[in-house]
């Protein structure tokens, strides 16, 4: 049997595990567990401003066991809360949780695994999840486990950061890169991890996970020097390429629309900038009301919701909101800084699946929330950079659906990149997209 198939089956095996937990015990003990909110763990205690603490340094540590929908199951856990930055340039505190290999006294190698919770609440943290408590939006990384056990169980240690950072940032690409890349300095340098000097490490990521993978491996250089030269590949699938496109694109969507209004809270509350003088009456309501809305809960909610519903008349489109036009332009992919690791990029572009439209103007096909042809330009602009990039595009395929071929191709290109092997590339064959340029 293929090498191809046979991953592909133990990926799919393993999530559909991982949603029979999810299923059967989603009512589990974890009510017991105090919230990040109640949780003292989460909160810097020490003399030291925050400020003068280094990047990545780790504060607090803590061992447990790794839960699914608040059932424990045998892997060893190690979080800890280390410091990190804010969208703004702000010392903030995080927190990542590192699963131990099981049967292995230290791992073979290190897989930064980002999840997709895609949440306004602080509760539906993956470090949450994984300490046993529960909530609904949490269930997504229940749900993602499946996604990284094979990883788990070839002896590689698996870290999960709290992407969004302290405050659940949703859509805030360069804060969540830097919240991962401090969470590996800190699961690196941390003794209780135990991840050997000669791991190497890869990150992976879809959708909400693509968002902080990409950040990453473009600040990486820059913003953690150290880091980067453990880093020996990243993939993606499902990506947030442009911002600004992607909110036309889904502007009516039947099923993704929802994100709409999440994307204005979270832009607003990781840039501390006030969008709500903009918004109509129905827009402020439902400002006020998702606040602490997951993706779960707002998808297919608001079917053929507009920016236009949200916003006042004279502000019809949002580039008529100057201080949108120039938050928004911080979060183009590629404005950060160029990846020194091989890339491997997935993308659908069957969104009419998924209730969206390909036929706007000047921005074409997507898989439904994400657009291809801005990925394309991405995957171009960084072989333009002189990266070995592979671009998957699965035109059938919408954004759901396209997690599944990703995931089974990461599998393998992950082994190839441990192994040091040269990394395949397809430059040559990706289409044109979309220009990636900021709105004036």
């Amino acid at each position: 049997m293929p090498r191809s198939t046979v991953n592909k089956r133990s990926v799919l095996a393993a999530l559909a595990l991982t949603l029979l937990l999810a299923a059967a015990f989603a009512t589990a003990a974890g009510a017991a567990v105090p919230t990040p909110e109640e949780d003292p763990f989460y909160t810097y205690t020490g003399k030291t401003p925050l400020a003068k603490v280094a990047r990545g340094k780790v504060l607090k540590t803590r061992t447990l066991t790794w839960h699914v929908a608040g059932l424990p199951l045998p892997v060893n856990v190690v979080q800890l809360l280390y410091r990190s930055t804010g969208a703004v340039g702000q010392p903030t505190v995080n927190v990542t949780s590192v699963l131990q290999p099981p049967g292995r006294a230290s791992a073979a190698n290190v897989v930064a695994y980002q999840s997709f919770y895609d949440s306004l609440n602080p509760d539906d943290e993956p470090s949450y999840a994984i300490s046993g408590g529960t909530t609904f939006g949490g269930a997504i990384p229940d749900f993602e486990s499946g996604l990284f056990a094979t990883e788990l169980l070839a002896g590689n240690a698996i870290v999960i950061a709290d992407t969004e950072g302290e405050a659940a940032d949703f859509a805030a690409g360069p804060e969540y890169g830097m919240n991962t890349l401090d969470s590996l300095r800190a699961a690196l340098a941390s003794p209780a991890t135990g991840i050997p000097a000669t791991a190497k490490v890869a990150m992976i990521g879809y959708s909400g996970g693509a968002i902080a993978t990409e950040w990453a491996a473009e600040l990486a250089r820059t913003y953690a020097a150290a880091v980067s030269k453990r880093l020996v590949g990243a993939s993606f699938g499902g990506v947030l390429a442009d911002p600004a496109h992607n909110l036309h694109y889904v502007d009516g969507s039947l099923v993704w629309a929802g994100v709409i209004p999440m994307a204005v809270i979270g832009v607003s509350r990781a840039y501390h900038i006030d969008l709500t003088p903009y918004l109509s009456e129905y827009g402020l309501k439902l400002y006020n009301e998702l606040q602490k809305a997951t993706i779960s809960e707002v998808l297919g909610r608001y079917p053929g919701l507009t920016w236009a519903q949200l916003a006042k008349p004279e502000y019809a489109t949002p580039e008529s909101v100057p201080i949108y036009v120039e938050t928004v332009n911080k979060l183009i992919m590629g404005t950060g800084g160029t990846p020194k690791v091989p890339l491997l990029i997935a993308q659908g572009a069957g969104g009419e699946l998924e209730g969206t439209s390909g036929s706007r103007e000047g921005i074409g096909p997507g898989d439904g929330v994400m657009v291809a042809g801005d990925v394309r330009t991405l995957a171009r602009e960084y072989c333009e950079r002189h990266v070995t990039v592979q671009y998957d595009e699965y035109s059938p395929l919408a954004h759901i659906e396209t997690a599944a071929p990703w995931s089974a191709t990461t599998v393998p290109w992950l082994t190839e990149r441990f192994e040091g092997k040269p990394a395949p590339q397809d430059c040559s064959q990706i289409a044109p997209g979309n220009p990636l340029t900021p709105i004036p």
